[in-house]
């Protein structure tokens, strides 16, 4: 403990006596308080920073959100993924996926038949490709506006591709590997 000489405690009581004469005795008055602005409180900038990445978090979800569409294909697909038989003819099917002149369902198909997708009339096939995997592949019976594009939600992988007649196709797959087989069988070629 530091020793104190009288004349300190003395100066320190002096000092009291004065502070105590100058200023009333209920309180220091609130100009001698420090001010800080509200933006500079610890409070305030941890809220903000919180409020910043959680909207950047519900932003980044929402870019990748894929179209309604095609998160209702994603959601058919979910609920048929067991479903397995041919409930229409290849030829019509073909016709509907840009593949008018073929006479073979490309894969080993697993599920042919037409299905509605909020209200869209859909022609629904699920083949299986050997080198890549399962896929399920969505042709709409009426001309849409779907961009073609893709990613991963839900947990599976999805692709809008135009079909070779000019068609937007809805690709979902749990394995991206069986996107791009996919693709080759049923998208159009660059020209």
């Amino acid at each position: 403990m530091p020793h104190f000489s009288r004349d300190d405690e003395d100066f320190d009581l002096r000092a009291r006596v004065e502070l105590g004469l100058a200023y009333d005795p209920q309180g220091v008055p609130r100009h001698l308080f420090r001010h800080t602005p509200w933006l500079l409180r610890r409070g305030v900038q941890r809220f903000l920073a919180a409020a910043l990445l959680a909207g950047m978090g519900i932003g980044a979800i929402l870019a990748m959100r894929p179209p309604e569409l095609v998160r209702g294909a994603i959601e058919h697909e979910y609920y048929e993924r067991t479903l397995h038989g041919t409930f229409m003819e290849a030829q019509p099917l073909l016709q509907h996926l840009g593949l008018g002149q073929s006479t073979l369902v490309p894969g080993f198909p697993q599920l042919m038949r037409p299905c509605d997708i909020d209200g869209h009339l859909v022609y629904h096939l699920t083949t299986f490709f050997e080198k890549g995997g399962m896929v399920t592949v969505f042709s709409f019976d009426q001309p849409i506006e779907l961009k073609e594009g893709g990613g991963w939600w839900d947990n599976v992988h999805w692709q809008v591709i135009t079909s070779k007649d000019g068609k937007p196709l809805v690709l979902v797959a749990q394995k991206k590997q069986a996107l791009s087989v996919a693709r080759a069988s049923f998208a159009k070629r660059p020209s």
